[in-house]
């Protein structure tokens, strides 16, 4: 690939399009080369859709030539995360469960997206049935990690971020339940983006728990998240321009997120922190002891509904599953109806003191991870080590799933270390244009 191309963000290449210095064709072309000469590329995407880019990549070029673009991104090539149905096109969701599973219809996102101009590079691998935040995955394959060749890359959107980063797409969208679009992002020094759950639709996408299932970019920059968005839901995109920190009011949660931090998490966040706070923004520390709460409902409201979404096809066959995977997935059993309608209730409760608390911040910070990205071969030897990475992993990121907000991750001073930015629900533009002004201090 051109190696100018190779190092240009999606909007970047989306105003090279613009300006007639790349071609559309050529700039997929150079993708699908750069796929199908990578030796890791094998352990990123689970198959391509060369036929279909280069078909969607001639529309691009067509219209680009009658100066009808439809959007920044328009011509744009990215890869989506193996849960999105793909018209004639297996979308198995990392599992043997599902595999030879092939959709008629494209997911409506994936749909929007392609009216919008996206050119569908093709599907990544993932966690199987997005259940972990590891991205360890021995049913599969496990995508490599880009600052260590021995660690796991973050899951479950694992693929979807490995794709990013090592230069085999300019964006990938994936998909958050519990961290799933954050941890990998993060562990793979990318742009991140969960959006409010049921802004954007889930019609033909895999479940996990459709209550929590949300769907996000990964990304180089903010400027593309805001794009991306924007292409996925068909509206205007977020006007990042004359963003400022001056006087934003940011929150640093103490509860839960800064417990166990190890030292290059911790490290990364209070570096950040301060590069926030010398660019302008007023800082203060906060409890906030319905996020503990929270938490401890998570366990039955995660695993109940997976189970009760996957319990007939799982059930069917147990032992194509990895082992651990089926286990959190049984798990959800244990808990009877009355008590996971009790958990909502309560949880409905908790997010309206949330919200009160955080009514008077612009964003609330923490860690997005407490951990650097585990050993893979460890992973799978160590049980005890198992439990303890995969219960750290999602665990900071859970709780913008459980409060009901939309967050960000940025990359910080630290490889493998991300910062979070969470914001209220519906409030994605307000967050992207706060995440463009903290990324300018970041750097």
């Amino acid at each position: 690939m051109t190696g100018t191309w190779a190092n240009l963000t999606a909007s970047e290449l989306g105003r090279e399009i613009d300006g007639g210095r790349i071609h559309p064709v050529e700039l997929t072309e150079a993708f699908i080369d750069a796929i199908e000469s990578h030796p890791l590329a094998p352990r990123i995407y689970v198959r391509t859709t060369p036929a279909r880019a280069r078909a969607e990549a001639m529309a691009a070029a067509t219209r680009a030539k009658a100066g009808l673009r439809r959007g920044l991104l328009d011509g744009v090539p990215v890869s989506w995360k193996d849960l999105f149905d793909t018209a004639g096109v297996a979308t198995e969701a990392g599992s043997a469960l599902l595999k030879g599973r092939t959709p008629d219809r494209d997911a409506a996102v994936l749909e929007t997206a392609t009216l919008n101009g996206l050119v569908c590079l093709g599907k990544t691998h993932m966690s199987e049935l997005a259940f972990s935040g590891l991205g360890l995955n021995p049913v599969t394959a496990t995508p490599p990690c880009l600052n260590d060749d021995r660690a796991v890359p973050g899951g479950s959107s694992s693929g979807a971020a490995a794709s990013v980063a090592f230069g085999l797409a300019p964006a990938a969208i994936g998909s958050d339940t519990g961290g799933s679009v954050r941890i990998p992002a993060a562990w793979n020094d990318l742009v991140g983006l969960k959006t409010t759950a049921g802004s954007l639709p889930l019609t033909g996408v895999v479940p996990l728990c459709e209550t929590f299932d949300t769907i996000g970019p990964l990304a180089h920059s903010v400027e593309d998240c805001a794009q991306l968005l924007a292409v996925l839901s068909g509206t205007k995109p977020a006007d990042l321009s004359g963003t400022s920190l001056s006087g934003a009011r940011l929150a640093v949660l103490e509860t839960v997120a800064l417990d166990d931090l190890r030292d290059r998490p911790a490290q990364g966040f209070d570096d950040a922190t301060r590069r926030l706070a010398r660019a302008g923004a007023e800082i203060t520390r906060i409890s906030a002891p319905e996020v503990a709460d929270a938490m401890g409902l998570a366990g039955i409201l995660f695993t109940a509904e997976a189970y009760g979404i996957w319990r007939e096809t799982i059930e069917r066959a147990p032992e194509k599953m990895f082992p651990r995977i089926l286990e959190r997935f049984r798990s959800g059993a244990q808990f009877p109806a009355m008590d996971y309608v009790a958990a909502w209730r309560r949880l409905h409760q908790l997010r309206g003191l949330w919200a009160a608390r955080a009514a008077a911040f612009d964003a609330v910070l923490l860690p997005t991870s407490p951990i650097l990205p585990p050993d893979a071969g460890r992973l799978m030897s160590d049980d005890a080590y198992y439990v303890t990475e995969n219960l750290l992993a999602l665990r900071n990121t859970r709780i913008a799933n459980l409060m009901g907000l939309c967050a960000l991750t940025l990359p910080t001073s630290q490889p493998s270390c991300g910062i979070s930015l969470m914001g209220a629900a519906g409030g994605e533009a307000r967050l992207l244009r706060l995440g463009a002004a903290a990324e300018q201090a970041l750097r």
